[in-house]
């Protein structure tokens, strides 16, 4: 009798811990209706545009938990991360600031759009466990951002919607744009149903009469229980009134990059994923050198790669991801952005940047 009470009072923690508002919510009502509609959701699930198995079959599920419990000496930096002191004063003209992973702060046309933010200290739906932040990159906290214009969300893994930072900015911005099926999370959230703009692909969204967003195709997955691809993964398109800007969200390779670069090119800057990947895992992270390619078949004129320097995610070395894109990048005498974090930079901050991650 004692045993059957522990294993319910087990189950009953159990349940109330995958119900607490950290999860978010599933898609249901109109929403759920909506997203069956869609040509990508099929048997239940969205689909990628190629079939994406999240491992190849001679790995184990074993190999994967092996590789991450091991992990990597070098998966973290042994100094201090460097950042520069932003500068969040009104822009016409574009600008941007990265602070670290895949979150960045655009200013164009007197607004202030902020992209994935994370300035929790862990990639986790609770901040005892998970991978925490690299020391130096917690130089910036939500009350020091400038009011917002917009705030988007490309999905809904734990290290680009993240509940805490969420629950810090709700107030804090007047617009949310993010993919099909992510605004339930949102919602759940205390966040208006009037405040959220959700996208499927090629759908467009023009909160301003001189600024408009289109969701594009990605090669990736979401979740953040265990029931996996109920919310959209997207990569979106930003037209302003002088620059088009590709913001990658997390991507494979794959044709997809190609097709948006004829369909939406040419990009004055392409910001893509560079991080966070392994043989393991193939076809849902870019490699390095495939980022550069991915920013030749998009037509860019130049590459900032984010989705490192923050976190380490991976079996990686901390900076093989800028290591290994460089090398490619100067290979091919492709134009790439490597900034500080927190260093506030323009379309015309081309030259290069000093390679400040070799003495880290």
């Amino acid at each position: 009798m004692h045993t059957i009470s522990i294993m319910i009072l087990i189950t009953l923690l159990n349940i109330y811990t995958l119900n607490t508002s950290v999860f978010g919510k599933l898609p249901t009502g109109e929403r759920l209706n909506k997203i069956r509609s869609l040509a990508n959701y099929r048997d239940g699930e969205f689909k990628n545009l190629s079939d994406t198995p999240l491992k190849p079959d001679d790995v184990s599920y074993f190999d994967l938990i092996y590789g991450l419990i091991k992990g990597n000496k070098n998966g973290s930096p042994k100094h201090i991360i460097p950042h520069k002191t932003p500068d969040f004063s009104n822009s016409d003209e574009f600008k941007m600031t990265w602070f670290g992973h895949s979150s960045y702060l655009i200013q164009v046309g007197h607004r202030n759009i902020l992209v994935d933010p994370i300035f929790s200290e862990r990639v986790s739906p609770f901040q005892f466990i998970g991978a925490k932040n690299f020391k130096g990159t917690e130089f910036i906290k939500p009350e020091q951002l400038p009011p917002l214009d917009i705030i988007l969300i490309t999905h809904d893994h734990y290290d680009h919607l993240d509940y805490q930072s969420i629950l810090q900015l709700k107030n804090k911005t007047s617009q949310f744009i993010t993919s099909s099926g992510v605004g339930a999370h949102l919602e759940r959230w205390g966040i208006d149903s009037c405040k959220i703009a959700e996208l499927a692909w090629n759908e467009t969204f023009s909160p301003f009469a001189d600024c408009s967003f289109t969701a594009t195709s990605a090669r990736h997955f979401s979740g953040r229980k265990f029931k996996r691809n109920q919310t959209l993964w997207s990569s979106f398109v930003l037209q302003t009134k002088n620059n088009k800007i590709y913001l990658g969200g997390d991507s494979g390779y794959d044709l997809h990059f190609k097709e948006i670069g004829k369909t939406y090119g040419p990009f004055d800057l392409a910001i893509l994923e560079c991080g966070q990947y392994d043989n393991m895992w193939p076809l849902i992270h870019m490699m390095p050198e495939q980022v550069i390619q991915a920013a030749i078949d998009l037509n860019a004129k130049l590459l900032l790669p984010v989705h490192w320097g923050k976190f380490s995610l991976a079996l990686h070395d901390w900076d093989d991801p800028i290591i290994r894109i460089t090398k490619k990048a100067h290979e091919l005498n492709f134009p790439i952005l490597t900034p500080y974090l927190g260093q506030t930079f323009n379309l015309k901050d081309s030259s290069k940047f000093p390679e400040w991650w070799s003495n880290i």
